[in-house]
């Protein structure tokens, strides 16, 4: 089960879990979070759905149906936040992969600090496994400014991803990972952090271009595994390959970014 916002590129949000996770073997369902405006160059404005109305589709399609794995993706507001932590809190056993959806791809904001602290406490904890870029761990740990005194830019250039990813997991969430798309680095770094430290970290090429849906891929993916019955590890390795593989074919459907091609397999055949 998937929350989401619509997005009607296909690029990301709803119809991008639903894509990766019908490639995958799983039959998605959905529960709407919201609605986007958008094109592959950028959201032009969002609307959120109610939150009761959160509430009562998943509620009415896990009184009929089994859930292997839940998904989070954006929220868009404070209420969504609360619906969703409100459902899956009550099936803990249940794996969980949030995707900690901040900025859209070209920055605009589609969080504040008020619903960034309601996801730390109401959504992490129920987390098993955490799939934010650097940004977005950087803006989830909250890092203190302690340098404002001294005139520099904040703490932020001087803690560690390690640390950040260390202090998400004591608010609650089990496993952290932390993708580099972001970082300017020759190789996308992908590292998963869990409660004794480091678990894997894994190298990737990086393509070039500008992809749209990436990470809506890689944290579905990851869902599809561990409802296939892998474990975090597995799940982890499995996404980044799967998803990489999606970006390599990517298809330029528009006049902005790249959309990944999830069903690069079939078209191969």
């Amino acid at each position: 089960m998937t929350f989401a916002a619509s997005d009607p590129t296909g690029g990301g949000g709803m119809q991008a879990d639903i894509l990766t996770l019908a490639a995958l073997g799983t039959h998605p369902l959905s529960v709407l979070t919201g609605f986007t405006l958008q094109d592959t160059a950028g959201i032009e404005d969002v609307q959120a759905s109610d939150g009761d109305w959160v509430v009562d589709q998943a509620r009415v399609l896990l009184e009929d149906m089994r859930v292997q794995a839940f998904k989070i993706g954006t929220l868009i507001s404070i209420e969504n936040v609360a619906a969703v932590a409100e459902v899956v809190s009550d099936y803990p056993d249940i794996p969980l992969v949030f995707d900690p959806v901040i900025a859209t791809g070209r920055g605009d904001p589609l969080v504040d600090e008020e619903m960034l602290a309601a996801m730390s406490e109401l959504l992490l904890p129920l987390t098993t496994v955490l799939t934010p870029n650097t940004m977005e761990l950087r803006r989830l740990a909250q890092e203190e400014d302690d340098s404002e005194e001294d005139g520099e830019e904040g703490s932020g250039a001087t803690t560690s991803i390690a640390d950040c990813a260390r202090h998400l997991i004591e608010l609650g969430a089990q496993h952290v990972l932390v993708t580099g798309a972001h970082e300017q680095t020759p190789q996308v770094v992908n590292t998963l952090h869990g409660a004794r430290g480091t678990i894997r970290t894994d190298a990737w090429e990086r393509l070039p271009g500008s992809y749209h849906g990436a990470g809506d891929t890689l944290a579905a993916a990851i869902a599809a595994f561990l409802a296939h019955g892998m474990t975090v590890p597995e799940a982890v390795q499995a996404a980044q390959r799967y998803t990489w593989d999606t970006l390599a074919h990517g298809l330029r459907l528009g006049m902005g970014q790249m959309i990944p091609d999830r069903f690069y397999a079939s078209r191969q055949k």
